[in-house]
């Protein structure tokens, strides 16, 4: 490692390990990315307002036990635009991402919420055509929508219909957490298809590109998984916003040691990857709605791997990566040309209002 790197590596340390200070006196659209600017905000407002031991754990749902039952509880809001898009929609956006919060916690998803604000103006037949695909998402993945609450908002004061929801589900393989040296790190298919298919289902871009957002339910894959490498699973994250490297950049932080990937492994799709090239991003850093990075121990490599493949929604699964001691909490990305850089969260998200 050349001194400039170390003078690097020392200056993310230092920025991670001093107290996060939110700088901004107004709200910005990189404070919903998942970035730095989230991250800030939420260890400055809502950690420092709401601490408490299953807050602080900052995982993708909280775990707690019920007269001997260990339940996993979370929520999300959906905020897409446009509301309709190539593969999906804000509905089963909606039931996949909070099924997949569930799902990559150890837990069986078994019941929703779904608060819907609507703007005063939305079209019934659109209203529609989004519970009815909730409901299709919802059979797919084995869960019901059991309660719910409806707002209605001046027009002009909301975007057409925005959809919370939450989800409790029972905990029967919980990841153990511990992720350590030598882990092996894969991500369940072909990464950024869905950033990009929401980009240009925007239209404000003149490329043309066969793509599908990836939104699915991954509860069944992943139930495969631990099923079949019982106790091997450290963690499991989908990657929504931010993409697989904010989610890297997450697990290297909690864990203190560093992620290395091979840029040359990463699944990414040919017209992923020429609109990114156009759009001047980084397709490690692009929404997906239905893939997961999952660490898993060295011994489980090839039957986390061969596991995942014999899902269909696993079948383009690959192993990118492995868990070393140094640099601690550092993501390295072994580039295509030989090189190594450092894969740093990205303070805001290029492509906003994705989810």
């Amino acid at each position: 490692m050349t001194i400039r790197e170390e003078q690097v590596l020392e200056r993310i340390a230092r920025a991670r390990g001093s107290r996060a200070r939110l700088r901004e006196d107004t709200i910005t659209l990189a404070h919903g990315s998942g970035g730095k600017a989230t991250h800030t905000l939420i260890e400055a407002v809502f950690r420092e307002a709401f601490a408490n031991p299953l807050l602080d754990r900052l995982d993708d749902s909280a775990r707690f036990a019920v007269n001997g039952a260990e339940l996993a509880f979370t929520t999300d809001s959906y905020v897409v635009s446009p509301l309709f898009f190539p593969g999906g929609d804000i509905g089963d956006l909606a039931v996949n991402g909070t099924v997949n919060d569930l799902a990559v916690s150890g837990a069986r998803p078994l019941h929703l919420s779904a608060g819907f604000i609507l703007e005063e103006g939305f079209p019934v037949a659109d209203l529609r055509r989004i519970t009815a695909s909730m409901h299709r998402a919802a059979e797919a993945a084995g869960v019901d929508i059991v309660t719910g609450d409806t707002k209605v908002v001046q027009r002009g004061k909301a975007d057409g219909c925005y959809i919370n929801t939450a989800g409790v589900g029972v905990v029967h393989s919980p990841p153990s957490g511990e992720i350590r040296p030598g882990d092996a790190v894969l991500v369940t298919g072909p990464i950024g298809e869905h950033g990009v298919t929401i980009m240009l289902a925007r239209g404000e871009l003149d490329i043309e590109a066969d793509l599908l957002s990836d939104t699915a339910p991954l509860n069944c894959l992943l139930a495969d998984l631990e099923s079949r490498c019982p106790g091997m699973v450290r963690r499991m994250r989908d990657a929504t916003r931010g993409g697989v490297a904010t989610v890297l950049n997450e697990l290297a932080t909690d864990a203190g040691l560093a992620m290395v990937v091979d840029e040359d492994a990463i699944p990414v799709r040919p017209a992923v990857r020429g609109a990114c090239e156009l759009l001047g991003i980084d397709p490690m850093y692009v929404a997906c709605e239905g893939r997961a990075v999952v660490v898993v121990a060295p011994e489980a490599e090839e039957a986390a791997l061969a596991s995942l493949r014999a899902h269909p929604l696993g079948a383009e699964a690959a192993v990118i990566g492995h868990v070393k001691d140094d640099p601690p909490g550092t993501v390295l990305l072994k580039t295509a040309f030989g090189g190594t850089r450092i894969a740093d969260l990205l303070v805001g998200d290029p492509l906003p209002r994705i989810c």
